[in-house]
């Protein structure tokens, strides 16, 4: 049996585990060491068990644990809940206001945070039962929840540019830099679409009655604008002093960790239940990311020791005689496919080792495809049947909100989100010109 073949029963076999329903890094896992076992006997463990202590070794991977406990600490703090109040007055007399002011809250939720559920449980339990007790159209506030949250796995210290930096063997202070704009740059397009729809279409966002914003004064306005400081604060001790050169990563991610406990203590919310909750939130999610990265080494250790990437080389160039850009096409195409009925962290665990090394090999910049790969994630959360978010999201909405509802709500999101993935391929330093700019100081 040849290699090629070989390669291709270890990646069907591991996509029939995954149906099955068993755990990711379980079906993973096991599929890596029974092909290691069969094709090099007793010394083929050797392979996977490199793997795994080659995982233990990185010291970047402290800062894994360290990112989740400070999202979960400013989501059960109830700090999120402050900022959203100063969005609402800020923005609320605006048409479609509160959707936009959405919006920036998930921006600064996922620069504080770097993972999509803390935004989506955030604007699932505040910012939606809002707008819909002022008018907003519910299809159009659904999608703006699911694709603000999504920026969550974008926007640095993204959770996801973390993992893809592991399993790829690239940096993830470029990835955090490589992220900033895009982020920016699919937050603005969100906010114009929102803008320009309900500019033509009044009754889908109505701005805030006229009585109800002549009771708030310029005080309160003023005095809620403090809520904000709370986020910058956190963001500039954590990201920035780590952009200046005078934390490290892991530094900067203890930092982060700190601080959100320190503004829950300040704030008088570090109750022995907040304190707990985050605990345990942040202990199971950071095992779950640690076995499946563990897995995913594994696999792709024994997948590259059967030569599995230059067969796919030879598939995509030689056979099918795709250009180097159709090759990036087909496999934002097949993220596209997955997503569908995986997460993000199990399509990185099974392509990862297979397009980062071919990324390389046709000269395109890991750091740039490691931006694609998220962008497209993101629209892959919230694609039908499967998509993530649209199982969040049917989990948080109320009884009002059908699932047929929320699939309506991302049509037009999903097609800004293409959008912005296609400026960013036509325009790689979107994404790469801070980097640059980085290593250049």
């Amino acid at each position: 049996m040849s290699y090629e073949l070989i390669a291709l029963l270890m990646f069907s076999s591991m996509l029939l585990m995954l149906l099955t329903g068993q755990r990711v890094f379980g079906a993973i896992g096991f599929i890596a060491t029974l092909f290691a076992l069969l094709l090099w006997g007793e010394g083929g463990v050797v392979i996977p068990f490199s793997s795994a202590f080659k995982l233990f070794n990185w010291y970047p991977l402290l800062t894994l644990p360290l990112f989740i406990y400070m999202g979960y600490m400013l989501s059960e703090s109830g700090i999120a809940n402050d900022l959203y109040r100063a969005f609402h007055v800020w923005f609320g007399p605006l048409k479609g206001g509160l959707a936009i002011g959405t919006i920036g809250l998930m921006v600064v939720i996922s620069a504080m945070n770097g993972l999509s559920v803390a935004g989506m449980a955030i604007g699932a339990s505040i910012a939606l039962p809002e707008m819909l007790r002022r008018g907003y159209d519910k299809i159009m506030i659904t999608g703006v929840i699911q694709a603000g949250s999504s920026l969550g796995i974008l926007v640095p210290p993204s959770v996801v540019l973390v993992l893809y930096g592991m399993i790829a063997r690239q940096p993830v202070g470029q990835l955090w830099l490589a992220g900033v704009f895009p982020g920016l740059l699919l937050a603005t397009l969100f906010i114009t679409y929102i803008a320009l729809r309900c500019h033509f279409q009044h009754h889908l966002g109505p701005p805030l009655p006229e009585e109800e914003r002549r009771a708030i004064t310029w005080a309160e306005k003023i005095r809620l604008l403090r809520a904000g400081i709370v986020p910058f604060l956190i963001f500039f001790f954590m990201t920035g002093l780590f952009v200046m050169g005078v934390t490290s990563l892991v530094e900067s991610s203890a930092v982060g960790a700190t601080t959100a406990t320190l503004a829950a203590f300040v704030k008088r919310r570090l109750t022995s239940k907040v304190l707990h909750d985050t605990i345990r939130k942040s202990l199971g999610v950071s095992c779950m990311f640690m076995w499946i990265i563990l897995a995913a080494l594994c696999f792709g250790a024994v997948f590259d020791g059967l030569g599995a990437v230059k067969a796919i080389e030879a598939l995509f160039i030689e056979r099918w005689g795709l250009s180097p850009w159709g090759v990036l096409v087909m496999m934002q195409l097949s993220y596209l496919l997955m997503g569908t009925f995986l997460d993000d962290t199990a399509m990185l665990v099974i392509v990862a080792p297979l397009y980062v090394p071919l990324v390389i090999a046709l000269g395109f910049d890991p750091i740039w495809y490691g931006v694609l790969y998220t962008i497209t994630c993101q629209i892959a959360y919230m694609t039908p049947p499967f998509g993530y978010n649209l199982f969040l999201m049917r989990a948080m909405a109320p009884a009002e909100i059908s699932l047929m509802d929320i699939y309506r709500s991302i049509i037009p999101f999903v097609a800004v989100m293409i959008i912005g993935l296609v400026l960013v391929m036509v325009f790689p330093q979107i994404a790469l010109w801070l980097p640059s700019l980085y290593n250049r100081y």
